[in-house]
């Protein structure tokens, strides 16, 4: 690892006043500072999140709950209202990785990093949440850009994330397992007027909207007519760990897992 200064502010202004000045942002550390000991990055100067009052707040409300960017994600899975309230967003939560990684990540450093592979972008995607910054209010749909880059401008934070409650979701996944990163992730989120969002992880060159799903879900919300729909293959990305054709089948197979989920939680 090289060298580098580190700043701990306690306030966002003051955070801010460091990016200005060129200064890179941590916020849990599990992607930035397992880069900078294999020497793939190297800042030179760091600015703390973790002591930033407020960012790690979570509010929950019987329509929406919303989700400090700091928020890490073994506090989000044991969060009691959130258990209550939106159940699959807190099950996500308390499946990412393993136990160190769920004790360090944060809600904030996940989306700003926007791994394709990672899992809570399928739940904003899904649920049609919003993305607050420093500055603006961005759409999950116009916050993902593709393989490691999202809507965030220079010196922008991600501080909350709002999301609607659905009446019915779920997530599912096929874990990597040295990685423990989803080969695929599917989350179903199904809404009070009937209308259904599906997000994908894991499977492409970053989170997507599997919109034909949609359609027949938003009409029959049923296992069997998840069935009825493919993932084509070529919209799946292959590698070392599992080809393209290998990847659009266990999103088959993973849909209709999370629309029976979804129904058996109610």
């Amino acid at each position: 690892m090289y060298a580098f200064e580190m700043h701990q502010p306690v306030t966002l202004e003051a955070a801010l006043d460091h990016l200005a000045s060129g200064a890179r942002p941590l916020a849990g550390g599990q992607t930035l500072l397992a880069s900078m000991k294999l020497r793939l990055s190297n800042p030179e100067t760091l600015v703390d999140l973790g002591r930033v009052a407020g960012l790690d707040a979570i509010e929950v409300a019987p329509d929406a709950v919303c989700i400090g960017a700091m928020a890490r994600h073994a506090d989000v899975a044991a969060h009691t209202g959130m258990r209550a309230v939106f159940p699959a967003l807190a099950d996500l939560a308390g499946r990412i990785g393993d136990r160190q990684v769920r004790a360090m990540g944060t809600l904030g450093g996940v989306i700003a990093n926007n791994d394709p592979a990672a899992c809570y972008p399928s739940a904003l995607l899904a649920s049609g949440a919003t993305v607050i910054t420093t500055g603006r209010e961005i759409a999950a749909d116009d916050f993902f850009l593709g393989l490691f880059a999202t809507a965030l401008q220079d010196g922008e934070l991600v501080c909350a994330v709002r999301f609607p409650v659905p009446r019915m979701a779920a997530y599912e996944k096929q874990r990597q397992p040295a990685s423990q990163f989803p080969l695929a992730g599917v989350f179903v989120a199904r809404f009070a007027d009937g209308i259904v969002r599906v997000a994908i992880t894991g499977a492409g060159g970053g989170v997507l909207r599997h919109t034909a799903l949609e359609a027949v879900l938003s009409e029959d919300f049923r296992p069997e007519a998840a069935a009825a729909v493919r993932f084509d293959p070529q919209d799946a990305v292959g590698d070392l760990h599992a080809p393209a054709d290998y990847r659009a089948h266990l999103i088959d197979v993973l849909s209709r897992r999370a629309v029976a989920s979804a129904l058996r939680a109610g």
